[in-house]
């Protein structure tokens, strides 16, 4: 799966190309004392050549990687149904 995600951070928009090689790479480097730099390192790989840049500075914001990948994350999953038998 692939999906084009777009965010406006601060006013600045952002193009993500996420796929799930890279999404599933993000989850497995995601550590429960390592959040920021499996943030980021997710962010810089997914991001549209011509919104590199502006990522870069914000990236600078503390805190901005880790909402950011959220909203990424959260923008690329699929909506699904499960229900736990009984």
């Amino acid at each position: 799966m692939q999906k084009t995600i777009k965010l406006i951070v601060n006013g600045d928009h952002l193009t993500f190309n996420v796929d799930t090689p890279t999404y599933n790479r993000y989850l497995n480097e995601m550590q429960p004392t390592s959040k920021v730099a499996p943030a980021h390192n997710f962010l810089m790989r997914c991001v549209d050549a011509e919104s590199r840049a502006t990522l870069e500075g914000l990236l600078e914001l503390p805190g901005a990687g880790v909402q950011m990948a959220a909203q990424v994350v959260g923008e690329f999953m699929p909506d699904i149904d499960i229900e736990a038998g009984k």
